[in-house]
């Protein structure tokens, strides 16, 4: 396969108010990340809300994701599941409907055992054709491997291909990873929603994943790194950060209050655990979307839209 690097965001799910998954509000979102210049998209993942996606609603959306791309930038499919036969299974789902990848993290039972890891990644690979992206995030979502643990698994199951890479610090060990197996991969990408993004480009990284939001200004700080000019990349970055250090607080709400205020969201309910806006959060987050307003090349800010909550 073709090498895949750059800028992959991670599609959310979007609701109804009542709060069933909405197909017809993806389109939209996907229009965005191509019209951006994304190099890819991922779906589903963590800022998907995946643990609240039941099996029927997945496999839904993982087809309205592929139908609507219909083979325009690469898709990496989120496949991650408990049991070994169920994650293949919807890798081969997304293989179906054009995926490139699967992004596979391991089960939390797996813990810090690389035999563990490697029978399940093993167990993966017997049943699916598709590359394998191992995910690696930080306790309690994941694992949290160092990156010694993560080359061992790498060497021992020649079908992971790609290693997403999110543990602390993300940097060092894209370094580590890439010292110690890189010649095994076809890259390693930093997630973490973007906050490490220089580091990470610096030491190798072949690209990041990070939420959708904010995926205009990504591509720019790609392709100006991507062209040497790095005083823009990181003039660039640095603009992104006050958001994302939100986004850290209070994730896939930040990324979809983001996505209303460009009009690309009619709703931003949100099925995933974790703090919810007050009033307060609503005002620093109107305040931090307005200071980054001018950085959106596509769909600016509406000043008047107020999308449901």
């Amino acid at each position: 396969m073709s090498a895949l690097s750059g800028v992959f965001p991670v599609l959310p799910t979007p609701f109804t108010p009542e709060g069933a998954v909405d197909p017809a509000a993806m389109g939209p979102l996907v229009e965005f990340v191509v019209g951006a210049g994304a190099d890819g998209v991922v779906y589903p993942g963590m800022a998907s809300e995946v643990e609240t996606l039941s099996p029927e609603e997945r496999l839904l959306m993982v087809r309205t994701v592929g139908a609507a791309l219909a083979g325009r930038i690469p898709m990496i499919v989120g496949a991650s599941d408990a049991d070994p036969e169920r994650a293949a299974a919807r890798a081969e789902e997304g293989r179906a409907v054009g995926a490139r990848a699967a992004m596979i993290m391991a089960p939390a039972k797996c813990g810090a055992d690389v035999d563990g890891h490697v029978a399940f990644y093993a167990a993966v690979a017997a049943k699916t054709s598709l590359p394998i992206m191992l995910q690696n995030a930080p306790q309690p979502m994941g694992a949290g491997l160092g990156p010694d643990k993560v080359a061992e698994i790498v060497a021992r199951v020649p079908q992971i291909r790609f290693v997403k890479e999110e543990t602390l610090p993300c940097g060092r060990h894209v370094t580590d990873i890439l010292a110690a197996v890189g010649d095994r991969l076809d890259g390693v990408f930093g997630g973490a929603g973007a906050r490490y993004l220089m580091d990470e480009l610096a030491r190798g990284a072949a690209g990041t994943m990070p939420a959708t939001e904010l995926a205009d200004v990504h591509v720019a700080v790609m392709r100006a790194h991507r062209s040497g000019d790095v005083d823009t990349a990181r003039r660039l970055y640095s603009r992104t950060l006050p958001l994302l250090m939100f986004q850290a607080v209070f994730r896939v709400r930040l990324t979809k209050a983001v996505l209303a205020a460009r009009g690309l969201l009619s709703c931003r309910h949100a099925r995933a655990a974790g703090p919810q806006f007050d009033a307060g959060d609503e005002a620093e987050c109107t305040a931090l979307i307005a200071e980054a307003a001018d950085l959106f090349t596509q769909h600016p800010v509406r000043t008047s839209a107020h999308a449901a909550a």
